[in-house]
């Protein structure tokens, strides 16, 4: 057996029992097998302390959301943090966490003691980010902290500035250009809510490595570039300096800038529950445009013109998982809102069919590479299942409320209530007199006449030339019937 080497090949010192990391002669990890353990006295008892409920932020997922789809869930590649730690099909793996850890203290002249140290003073602080008692004793915690911390930290940095830079060569199987083939694997097990490590423990590793403190917003900055190509669009950094962990800094820069909820008055009878699908807001004259700013922050409605505007979304293999833990994220955290499961929902209704889907495409506002349209349609079902939700409660509850309106044939929100009540009496004329079912055939007779016979330059040449063979056919017509009667002397 054998301990983790210094950095410094002429100052090795004999580490202390506190600063041993075991691996056995192949240079892996030895994880011992998982079996019951008796809490020792020296671990604290946190499920009786009640204050560990305020720092809780890397919950377990609930059984009934796990029950759908437990792949979604659960780390494939890599291990970070306690919940899935020595699982046997993520052993393999462990073997490159400590050949990182080998590369940093060579690189950057350390003994691994400093490292220990220092991730030791916030243990009970890392303990308490995570659900439950973790059975881990005090120093197995520490150097599991240690070896996943340093291993996120490399490929985040090796992603920033090159793996050749920190030393690695090009061949190397994860920490190189080549290695890229598994990045999106791993990438895909960095943004499960179950496999978190919390980023003040990333920032200490960080200042540790360039002899620098507070990089708290260094390492954000670092895990939106990583994560841009899993994403897509533009990421934002939070400024605040209280983030959580990879999917906290995930979930708000897709947060839109502007969450201020706009309630409907209650005589809108919530409508936005009847928002029917694309294909059936086309037939109402209902236009879309691609928006051009952050995945769910720039999705508007312009009532005038009858465009509905919204961004583009990458659609992947990893989409659906991404998408599940960050539902199960917000509904983890009671101060977080519900942002991400209100834009899936709105989607959801939006894509009922692979038509849906398709013209959804035709406007550049999805991009996918599933199998087929089919499947887009049937992700944006499966991810809606088993939510509780009301859209009233969410930041589209007005955009909904004027696209049923819209469709119903009324007319849009008004801020104050002197102009709803003119609101109210407008409605009630327009529905005496019948305007507002025939202001609504007459959008849907428009909208159906553009998108079935003017959608392409051959249906539109096709038209003109019917329209003059017919004004061609007439005129003949018209000479003959007149020669008839009114011959030429």
């Amino acid at each position: 057996m054998a301990a983790v080497e210094s950095g410094h090949p002429e100052a090795q010192q004999e580490p202390s029992e506190a600063h041993q990391i075991v691996v056995d002669n192949n240079g892996a990890e030895n994880i011992p097998k998982d079996e019951p353990r008796v809490p020792s006295s020296e671990q604290p008892r946190h499920d009786v302390v009640e204050s560990r409920w305020a720092n809780l932020s890397i919950c377990r997922i609930p059984h009934h959301l796990k029950d759908g789809d437990k792949k979604a869930y659960v780390p494939q590649i890599v291990s970070l943090g306690p919940y899935h730690h020595g699982e046997e099909h993520l052993r393999p793996m462990e073997e490159h966490k400590l050949r990182c850890l080998h590369q940093i203290l060579a690189r950057s002249h350390h003994e691994i003691g400093l490292y220990l140290d220092s991730v030791k003073e916030v243990e009970q602080r890392a303990r308490a980010c995570y659900e439950g008692t973790i059975s881990m004793s005090s120093d197995e915690f520490v150097q599991m902290m240690v070896l996943d911390g340093c291993f996120v930290i490399e490929l985040l940095r090796g992603y920033e500035q090159g793996f050749e830079k920190l030393g690695y060569p090009c061949n190397d199987p994860i920490f190189s250009t080549w290695g890229s083939m598994l990045k999106t694997r791993i990438m895909r097990d960095m943004i499960l809510l179950e496999n978190q490590i919390p980023f003040f423990i990333l920032d200490r590793l960080l200042g540790l490595q360039l002899g620098l403190a507070d990089l708290e917003l260094r390492v954000h900055g670092m895990v939106l570039n990583f994560f841009h190509s899993e994403i897509g669009g533009r990421l934002e950094l939070d400024p605040s300096p209280n983030q959580l962990h990879c999917l906290k800094v995930l979930w708000w820069s897709l947060l839109p800038r502007d969450l201020e909820q706009k309630k409907t008055q209650e005589w809108a009878h919530n409508r936005e529950q009847l928002i029917p699908c694309l294909t059936v807001l086309r037939e109402s004259g209902i236009k879309l445009r691609r928006g051009y700013g952050s995945v769910l922050g720039d999705i508007r409605f312009m009532y005038k013109d009858g465009i509905l505007e919204i961004p583009k979304l990458m659609i992947h293999d990893g989409t659906r998982s991404l998408f599940l833990n960050l539902i199960a994220f917000e509904q983890s955290q009671f101060d977080c809102g519900n942002h991400i499961t209100s834009y899936v929902i709105f989607m959801h209704r939006l894509m009922n069919s692979p038509e849906d889907v398709r013209y959804l495409y035709k406007h550049e506002i999805i991009e996918h590479c599933l199998g087929s349209d089919a499947e887009v349609a049937d992700l944006f079902n499966r991810l809606c299942r088993e939510l509780a939700f009301n859209i009233c409660d969410s930041y589209l509850d007005a955009l909904s409320s004027d696209l049923a309106d819209y469709y119903f044939g009324s007319i849009p929100n008004f801020p104050n209530s002197c102009v709803a009540v003119i609101k109210v009496i407008y409605l009630v004329c327009v529905r005496s007199l019948g305007a507002r079912s025939l202001a609504r055939k007459w959008r849907g007779w428009r909208a159906i006449l553009k998108n079935k016979y003017f959608d392409n330059p051959w249906s539109i040449i096709s038209i003109i030339a019917a329209f003059v063979l017919l004004v061609l056919t007439s005129a003949q017509t018209f000479y003959a019937v007149y020669g008839y009667y009114w011959p030429r002397s």
